[in-house]
């Protein structure tokens, strides 16, 4: 009942003003820097750009099934392709899985994708926008959240997945066998599906033993390729990928790529996916061949990112739950 919730609690007020806030020095940060924002599809006749279980509906009138879009990143690489050089949305994502403190099947997402540059370069402007940001809302780079203090004064914290992984369990896991990495996440005590392969098993160990004691802002980088069949290939690390990831207070703020823009190593990658979702991985991505079509026509070196702002929200406010950043997050239905 958040409309009581606002009436007799004043500060929940506050930390919407500050929601509020947060998006509007974003958008002020890349309307300055000459990026477009534009509007992309909510309903797809095909899910794609993330690895997460669609909600599916029906359009009566085409009498065909659609997706409530799981990311809107397809058709903002589209207008790269298209001639833009940077373009921006603020959309709302919908993904069918479980909730809990930082999971909302319904959430808002910024996606931003600049033509001609890598991730080493988003590292950078990562970093500046979201100190810019804090300072404009909260007048600080550091936040205190419960016992924490996160100091988001640059340059944070870089440092590889797979170094992380050894750092925090001493286990090195370059180069092992899927049946070796079984074995180590058995000896580590983490759970994992029969459906998941190599890149997800090493996702798991570093999710379980790793990623809640990142308290402080780390950007997390070269991923295994199977887990992200979008990025481009790492230029001298083989098996990995160009990626990273903003981790704070234990939890994942931003996700962002070199893209993926030769057609052909994209069409491997997501035959590679369809073999994993064979093996039962209902999170797999799915083979959309217009979005192959248009990497063929030539998408230029491009660098992305995803932020999330329900987290982001939660972080620069001190909330402990994601429900407290939204409106009216979905609850269970009163009997």
């Amino acid at each position: 009942q958040r409309y009581v919730d606002l009436v007799v609690n004043p500060e929940v007020k506050q930390v919407f003003a500050m929601r509020a806030k947060i998006i509007s020095s974003m958008r002020k940060f890349l309307d300055e820097r000459g990026y477009l924002e534009v509007e992309t599809p909510v309903l797809q006749p095909i899910y794609g750009g993330a690895s997460a279980r669609p909600f599916i509906t029906h359009h009566n009138a085409l009498d065909i099934d659609l997706y409530m879009r799981i990311a809107n990143e397809l058709y903002l690489k589209r207008l790269i392709v298209g001639g833009f050089d940077g373009v921006y949305e603020f959309s709302k994502d919908f993904r069918n899985e479980g909730m809990d403190k930082a999971h909302n099947p319904e959430f808002t997402m910024l996606e931003l994708y600049v033509a001609y540059k890598d991730y080493e370069w988003m590292m950078k402007l990562v970093e500046e926008m979201i100190t810019r940001v804090a300072m404009e809302v909260i007048g600080s780079t550091k936040v205190k959240f419960g016992e924490n203090e996160i100091d988001f004064t640059p340059p944070w914290r870089r440092s590889g997945m797979l170094d992380l992984i050894k750092d925090y369990t001493g286990r090195d896991l370059s180069g092992k066998s899927e049946d070796e990495l079984l074995k180590i996440a058995r000896q580590l005590d983490v759970e994992i599906q029969p459906a998941f392969g190599m890149g997800k098993i090493i996702d798991e160990i570093f999710k379980e033993r790793v990623e809640p004691f990142l308290i402080q802002p780390t950007l997390v980088t070269d991923y295994p390729r199977e887990t992200s069949p979008l990025a481009k290939k790492h230029r001298s690390k083989e098996g990995l990928v160009e990626r990273f990831e903003l981790l704070a207070n234990g939890m994942e703020l931003c996700n962002a790529f070199s893209e993926l823009n030769d057609p052909l190593d994209q069409r491997a990658r997501f035959e590679d996916q369809l073999r994993l979702r064979s093996r039962g991985d209902e999170e797999a991505q799915v083979l959309d061949s217009d979005f192959l079509r248009a990497l063929e026509y030539g998408m230029p070196p491009t660098a992305g990112l995803g932020v999330g702002i329900d987290r982001l929200t939660m972080l620069l406010t001190g909330q402990n739950s994601i429900r407290d950043v939204i409106f009216f997050p979905l609850m269970k239905p009163e009997k």
